[in-house]
Formats: C-alpha cells, sequence, structure tokens
C-alpha cells in the first residue's frame, strides 16, 4: 500500500523518504514509513502542505512508536495508547519480543 502511494504521489514520497535516519534498517525504515504516510494527512491542514511543527511532532510520534517496537522501549501510558492507535494496521516485519522486568520477577514467584 505505502509502496503505490509514494510512486502516485511524488511530493509525499519525497517529503516521506527524506525522514529516514541514517541508522534504520530497510526493515525499520518500511514500518516507519507506513506509521508517516497512514498519520501524514492527520498532520495537514486542509488545502496545504504540512506545517513544519505537525510534522516534527508526527516524526517524533512515529519514532516513539518505532523505538517500542524495535527496542522495547516504554513511555507512559496517554503517549503509549496514542502511538498504538496511530499504528493500528502497520505490519510490523519479524518484530523483536521483548520480556520486562515485570514479567521476569512474576515468572520467578
Amino acid at each position: 500500500m505505502a509502496d503505490e502511494l509514494l510512486e502516485q504521489n511524488q511530493e509525499i514520497a519525497g517529503v516521506v523518504e527524506g525522514l529516514r535516519g541514517c541508522w534504520e534498517s530497510d526493515k525499520h525504515w518500511r514500518a516507519r514509513r507506513d506509521f508517516l504516510i497512514r498519520n501524514l494527512s492527520d498532520y495537514q491542514s486542509e488545502g496545504e502542505s504540512e506545517s513544519v511543527e505537525d510534522l516534527d511532532d508526527l516524526v517524533a510520534l512515529s519514532m516513539v512508536w518505532s523505538n517500542h517496537v524495535f527496542m522495547g522501549c516504554r513511555y507512559n501510558d496517554d503517549l503509549m495508547e496514542k502511538v498504538l492507535e496511530m499504528a493500528d494496521g502497520v505490519e510490523i516485519e519479524d518484530a523483536p519480543q521483548f520480556t520486562t522486568r515485570d514479567q521476569i520477577m512474576k515468572e520467578r514467584r
């Protein structure tokens, strides 16, 4: 879906592809790119391209989500609820499984 959208809309492609971090693997970037594309319209004013501040917010949220999925980072409940809702439907290829300290302690009892 994301590849087709980017092929059809070069303006979106230029914006989104410019957001890839040099540290991101192809797998991580595809997932984060899908997150960005899925939510880009919510961070644009009607009839206008996105503002820098709105785009910065979206990029930050995409990094929070990516850090949670691929590195196991945890954030406050409200933020996690927001990014997980924003990511609804984003397919993740071979996402790692993390065990929290609380889960380990629970298993030892």
